[in-house]
Order: C-alpha cells, then sequence, then structure tokens
C-alpha cells in the first residue's frame, strides 16, 4: 500500500485483529469446531466468524454492513463472505456449538494470559488505593440502555424512558475484554442478583 490515493485501506486497525485471531490460535481452533466442506464455493466458517467479529469491531450493526466492510477490505483478506453466508452461519450455532467456541475461546485465553504474562510488566494487575492486587482477576458488571428504533424481539420501554434493550455484560477489568453478556429487553433492572450471578 502506498499514500498516493490508491490502494488505500481504511480501518488498518482491521489487520492487527486479524492477524491476532490467526496468530494465538482463534481462527485454528475454530476450525476444528466449525464445520468444514471441501465442495466448491465453500467458505470456511472459522474465518467468516473472525472476519465477522473483526466487522462488528469496527463498527458493522448488521451483516449486511459487515459484509460491505469486508468488500472493502478484500485486499487484505481475500474475497469478502456475503451476508446470506453470515446468517447461515449464525443460524447453525445451536447450544453444542457454542459450548464448542466457548471451550476454544478459553484455550486461547489462557494461551494470551500466558503471552501476558511473559512480557516486560507481566501480567496486568491492577492498583487500588495504591495497592498491587498481584494474583486477583477483577471481573467488573455492568448493564447499559441500547436504543431500538423498532419493534424488534426482546426490545421494551427502558426506565429512562427510551425503547430498546438493556443488556448485561462482564468484562476482565485486568484486560478489557469482554467475557460474558446476557441479552435482556428493555424493561429488564440493572441491578437484577439473577441475572448478575448468570453472568
Amino acid at each position: 500500500m502506498a499514500a498516493d490515493g490508491k490502494g488505500l485501506v481504511g480501518h488498518a486497525g482491521a489487520v492487527l485483529l486479524r492477524r491476532l485471531a490467526d496468530r494465538v490460535g482463534l481462527t485454528r481452533g475454530l476450525t476444528q469446531v466449525l464445520p468444514t466442506s471441501t465442495s466448491a464455493g465453500w467458505r470456511e466458517r472459522a474465518g467468516v466468524l473472525v472476519q465477522l467479529a473483526v466487522a462488528m469491531v469496527l463498527g458493522a450493526r448488521s451483516v449486511l454492513e459487515a459484509e460491505q466492510l469486508q468488500l472493502h477490505h478484500q485486499g487484505l483478506f481475500g474475497p469478502a463472505a456475503s451476508d446470506s453466508t453470515m446468517r447461515r452461519l449464525l443460524a447453525e450455532l445451536d447450544d453444542k456449538a457454542l459450548m464448542k467456541i466457548a471451550k476454544v475461546r478459553r484455550r486461547v485465553r489462557r494461551h494470551v494470559w500466558m503471552l501476558l504474562h511473559l512480557r516486560p510488566g507481566g501480567f496486568p494487575w491492577l492498583t487500588v488505593a495504591g495497592r498491587r492486587l498481584t494474583g486477583w482477576i477483577v471481573v467488573d458488571l455492568d448493564a447499559t440502555v441500547i436504543t431500538s428504533a423498532s419493534r424488534k424481539e426482546g426490545a421494551a420501554a427502558t426506565f429512562k424512558g427510551t425503547f430498546g434493550f438493556h443488556p448485561l455484560g462482564g468484562w476482565c477489568a485486568n484486560t478489557g475484554e469482554s467475557l460474558a453478556m446476557e441479552l435482556r429487553p428493555g424493561n429488564a433492572g440493572a441491578n437484577t442478583v439473577d441475572d448478575h450471578l448468570r453472568v
């Protein structure tokens, strides 16, 4: 690529995300648990899922937007997966497949955390009130309101007077990674104990 107005690719961080997924073994691990085929025209589901995740990080809010972003980046990652391929992939993800994906994510997380531990400065332990919490993994739980312009499935009136959803997420404060997300309707409570325990 050159800065001459030709061959430019926006969202250069997409390359880092995709390379990271490949380098730490996420793409390879997903290949082992997602359906594969040798038929002509088949798109490897692992690559499609990783590219969908990259598109979401870049701001895609639908599979159609994800396809458009992939078309923009096809010089880097090859032909874009169609929105219908992505829909089929998501439809195939039943509870059994999600459990297998979670297992792959756990294995990759363990590997990445080991790499973090080996870097200069070590694992990112938190410091609270001047005390370093070595050995402590801190999970932040937080609910957020996401508005919806139409009556999508699960959308409801929120406590803020808007309409939409009220998901509850869990993040690792040490590394900033998303660990879990409970999708909830807009009228779900911010401090519902059962939801916090489930997340």
